[in-house]
Formats: C-alpha cells, sequence, structure tokens
C-alpha cells in the first residue's frame, strides 16, 4: 500500500473536513484498493444554517471526493478518474448527523472497467443517498465521472494540442 493509500486515513484531519463536521467512520479494501466508504457529517452549532438544520454546502461536501478515490486506486496508474459535475437534490432538513455510503460492487466494477476498456472512456453517473440518523433521506447527489484509460486520454490531449492548419486552395 502507498502513501496515498494510507493518506486516506489522515482526511478526518483535514481541516476542511474539520470544519464542516465531515468524518470517515469506516473504509473497506481489498488487494486493488477501496471498495466502500462510509462518511457522517455531524450536525454542530457551528456548521449548520440559519435555522439550525445541517447546511447544504456540508452535505454537498460530504459526498464530493470519494467516488473518485475509490476509482483512482481500483483502476490503477492505467487510468483516468475525474470529477465532472454533480448536483444536489434536499429532500427534508436534516436536523440530526447525516450520513453517506459510498461502494462499488465486484461485478460492478467489472462491467464499469470493460465499458472503459471497450469505449475509451464513459462518463459514470452514480446517486448517493444521504441519510440522517433515523435512516431517512435527506438529500441526494448525483455525480458525474469521466473515467478513461490513460492512452485514450493522452491521445485526447495531444489531439488538442496540435496546431490546425488551413488549406489553401
Amino acid at each position: 500500500m502507498n502513501w496515498k493509500a494510507k493518506l486516506i486515513k489522515f482526511w478526518n484531519f483535514w481541516p476542511p473536513f474539520i470544519g464542516a463536521g465531515i468524518a470517515i467512520t469506516k473504509t473497506e479494501s481489498d488487494e486493488f484498493g477501496f471498495k466502500a466508504v462510509d462518511v457522517r457529517l455531524k450536525l454542530r452549532f457551528w456548521n449548520s444554517n440559519y435555522v439550525g438544520t445541517q447546511f447544504g454546502g456540508s452535505l454537498f461536501a460530504m459526498t464530493d471526493p470519494f467516488y473518485m478515490v475509490i476509482l483512482v486506486r481500483r483502476l490503477g496508474r492505467g487510468y483516468i478518474v475525474w470529477d465532472k459535475s454533480a448536483s444536489i437534490r434536499y429532500l427534508k432538513p436534516g436536523k440530526t448527523d447525516c450520513f453517506a455510503r459510498f461502494e462499488i460492487q465486484d461485478e460492478e466494477f467489472r462491467l464499469l472497467k470493460n465499458e472503459v476498456d471497450d469505449k475509451g472512456r464513459i462518463d459514470w453517473v452514480r446517486v448517493i443517498k444521504i441519510r440522517d440518523r433515523n435512516g431517512d433521506v435527506v438529500a441526494e447527489v448525483e455525480k458525474t465521472l469521466y473515467i478513461a484509460t490513460r492512452a485514450h486520454y493522452e491521445q485526447g490531449r495531444e489531439n488538442k494540442a496540435m496546431p490546425q492548419t488551413a488549406s489553401r486552395g
């Protein structure tokens, strides 16, 4: 396990997570990297909104890096993964601590990897349900991740860097 794989254990001490009240409560790994991450957002007076419920920005932030990190670790150096877009839909006020789970089952991972290998790149969409202490869904975040083989990604960058020549006729 390299230093980046160990780094996730220290994210609970990262100032943006501390200030927002975000903490990683559990990780599950195998020989290929992370399979799942559980995250908690504590409700505190300094991270609540004007009416005393979970601040929407903190709910959104608690979903930011995890699928990207899971995929980077599982796919390895031959692939590129970027968060491409995200949107949040608030369903009810978060009046307690909130929780989210980020997980990619083995079979789903194999299908995703095969699709990337076949097509060169994909946009992978995942919906994360943020739940309160009672298990009720308070928000849903839809994330789109760009996943490509390194060869496809680098070829695209080379094509963009090549100057266009004008034809004269």
